[in-house]
């Protein structure tokens, strides 16, 4: 039982050791003009022993509103609202396991809604919807739930594509941390604004 607890612990230290956080110094060369002055210039990429799996930059500021009363709602950031921007150099994928297109997409604020569809997907409502920013001109809109699935369908995924959204588990920022067996967070300030983004990993739902 020792050597079996003793194996899991350094195989989860070794995967933990797979990703690292490293910091940009810029946006990228292509990001449409619009994003320019709405994003933090520095940003993060989050490197596997195969080169960068993705590259996030955050908005400079991230509207947030009171707190909720429904204890699966963690942020308080209203529907829609930009998150930042996140690149896949090569191919991605989301917390569904549905793969993504090298490129780059918006990453807007949504809630899972509360129906038999979505239940048990994760224990919090809060989401981070992808689009590709070909088809998301405006920074500042805040589409609602619909109109936010839509655009995010264009990612050309069956879903929308997403990542989870939790508050940070630790006090340093930014940091790279290990969630489970196989989930890999990056936990940010944004502003005046704490969050954690699950960007590796696959939920079992």
């Amino acid at each position: 039982m020792f050597r079996y607890l003793l194996g899991f612990s350094f195989a989860l230290a070794a995967l933990a050791q797979e990703y690292k956080l490293e910091p940009l110094p810029s946006p990228p060369n292509d990001l449409p003009t619009a994003y320019s002055s709405v994003l933090e210039s520095k940003g993060y990429r989050i490197a596997s022993p195969s080169g960068s799996w993705c590259e996030i930059w955050f908005a400079k500021s991230i509207a947030t509103g009171p707190a909720s009363s429904d204890s699966t709602i963690v942020l308080p950031i209203p529907q829609g609202t930009l998150l930042g921007v996140l690149r896949f150099p090569g191919n991605g994928s989301d917390r569904r396991g549905q793969s993504l297109k090298p490129g780059i997409y918006t990453l807007r604020y949504s809630l899972n809604p509360v129906d038999g569809a979505h239940q048990g997907v994760a224990p919090q409502r809060d989401f981070g919807l992808l689009t590709p920013i070909s088809q998301d001109a405006d920074p500042l809109a805040k589409p609602d739930y619909a109109k936010l699935v839509e655009l995010s369908r264009t990612s050309g995924t069956a879903h929308p594509a997403v990542l989870s959204l939790e508050t940070p588990s630790g006090t340093q920022f930014p940091a790279l941390t290990k969630e489970g067996e196989q989930d890999v967070v990056l936990n940010v300030q944004a502003g005046n604004l704490k969050l954690a983004v699950i960007v590796v990993g696959k939920a079992d739902s």
